[in-house]
């Protein structure tokens, strides 16, 4: 059985979260830096979740594998 290692990349949501700290809020790129950071935000929860589900299938990878089938 192959297993795949999975990690976390931080690196989208560094270089958001320090384009965020170096504009002013109600400047042109301050709004953009929002809005990156909270698309960048926004697809690591997916991918967060993603990670747990697969998580929770591999606890027990035979569950769901095998039916009984009768005519």
């Amino acid at each position: 059985m192959r297993r795949e290692l999975m990690h976390m990349n931080i690196a989208p949501i560094n270089s958001a979260l320090s384009a965020v700290q170096t504009a002013t809020p109600t400047s042109l790129t301050g709004k953009v830096s929002m809005e990156m950071l909270d698309k960048t935000l926004e697809s690591t929860e997916k991918e967060n979740a993603n990670l747990v589900k697969m998580m929770e299938l591999s606890v027990n990878p035979n569950v769901g594998s095998n039916f009984d089938l009768s005519v």
